[in-house]
């Protein structure tokens, strides 16, 4: 069995988005003869809240190995755990491709910075690597004209071609992601796929006893959620979204034991959600809860809620990976996304999208309202719901963790040939 050392610096029981990355593919790469073998940081060097819960949903298959980072100072200069455990992650990883039979080394980012340590390691080894965008690391900050903002771009647009000069493979949550790196960087273009996060099904079996709602004492309350983080490029769909309830109560075709929950978004720094929602006078039926859940109880409410929502990114490229997390809760889905999103796909595939509304650029505020509302009054009532989920199956992390075996089949077949 081949082995590939996967570098990314949290692990369980991080409650981190990304951490989902390497733990979805992770878990099924041995099926196609791939021993996952990961490096990342102690927990104790973490700065986010841990997650009791999450470390049930990892494969015992998958070969960890700790090493340490420097721990943030204060006041908090560098938070960015890819910086602080950059040199002891370099240290280990060399230690571990000179006494292990290393085939192929694969990095998730962000964090952005242990993309460096693919060239790094392979000018010293000559080990194939490849590097897996889960998240554009040069991109658009439109929304984010901030210095620190900027100079991180600055700072992205110097290391990104470094980084990725040398790779074998580039891979990524999906090929819009990672496209435009290799028009950069590349004359021909290396081994590439897009490949979603994915689910793993033996997630959403682990319920939680005893677990308390958001929603748990409102009486008459019929739950309406959102988890996830806020995204930069959401804020036309919520104003839309709120001007559309707004009307819909107007009309009188709008149920008032509705409650919306806005769970884990994140300490985003522009308007917030609730503020959206008292510009249309509907701060009392809105919670928002910003801190970050754990991922089995997101799980859990979702599966509990009366219905679920989904708003995307007015880019294209962004693939919303919570889009299997919300249609395996099996609950009605309301869903905002850019019509070119792999989401929407994803979603026409099982027949679940009686309640979409796709955006296409361009659109006007009135026409996103006017389909929102629409959508909005038949989402109330009570109708048979009952997507095709067998159909995902052609998306679940096994079949991503496939079509990253044979990408790194490829190179090691292309090394040896080489050689």
């Amino acid at each position: 069995m081949k082995t590939v050392l996967i570098i990314y610096p949290h692990w369980v029981p991080a409650n981190l988005a990304g951490v989902q990355r390497p733990r979805l593919i992770g878990n099924y790469l041995k099926s196609f003869g791939w021993h996952p073998l990961l490096l990342t940081v102690d927990s104790e060097f973490y700065e986010e809240p841990l997650d009791p819960h999450i470390s049930k949903t990892a494969s015992k298959d998958i070969e960890v190995i700790y090493t340490k980072a420097y721990k943030v100072s204060k006041p908090r200069i560098i938070g960015d755990i890819g910086l602080r455990a950059f040199p002891f992650l370099k240290e280990k990883a060399l230690q571990i491709c000179k006494e292990r039979n290393i085939d192929c080394i694969w990095i998730p980012i962000p964090s952005f910075y242990t993309a460096i340590l693919g060239r790094v390691l392979h000018e010293k080894t000559g080990i194939p690597y490849g590097i897996d965008y889960i998240d554009p690391w040069v991109r658009d900050i439109t929304n984010q004209n901030d210095t620190r903002a900027k100079l991180s771009q600055l700072v992205a647009s110097n290391l990104e071609p470094y980084a990725v000069k040398k790779a074998s493979f580039i891979t990524g949550v999906s090929t819009p992601y990672y496209w435009p790196v290799i028009e950069r960087n590349f004359k021909t273009p290396p081994e590439h796929v897009g490949m979603p996060y994915g689910f793993d099904p033996n997630d959403h079996k682990l319920k939680l006893e005893g677990l308390k709602m958001p929603w748990d004492g409102i009486e008459n309350c019929k739950p309406w959620i959102y988890a996830g983080a806020f995204l930069p490029n959401s804020h036309v769909f919520m104003d839309c979204f709120f001007k559309a309830i707004n009307d819909l109560k107007n009309s009188g075709n709008w149920d008032n034991n509705i409650k919306l929950f806005f769970i884990g978004t994140g300490q985003y720094p522009a308007k917030r959600i609730t503020a959206y929602a008292s510009d249309y006078g509907l701060e009392d039926i809105v919670i928002e809860q910003r801190e970050r859940q754990p991922f089995l109880h997101i799980l859990n409410y979702l599966s509990q809620a009366d219905r679920v929502m989904l708003f995307g990114s007015t880019e294209k490229h962004y693939t919303a990976s919570k889009t299997f997390q919300c249609l395996l809760s099996e609950r009605p889905l309301f869903t905002v996304l850019h019509a070119e999103s792999s989401a929407v796909q994803v979603i026409k595939d099982v027949k679940a999208d009686a309640y979409l509304v796709p955006y296409a650029e361009g659109d006007t505020k009135p026409n996103i309202v006017r389909a929102m509302v629409n959508a909005l009054v038949s989402f109330q009532k009570e109708e048979d719901w009952s997507p095709e989920l067998q159909s995902l199956d052609q998306y679940s992390s096994k079949q991503s963790a496939k079509v990253l075996a044979e990408v790194m089949d490829k190179v090691i077949f292309k090394t040896e040939r080489k050689v």
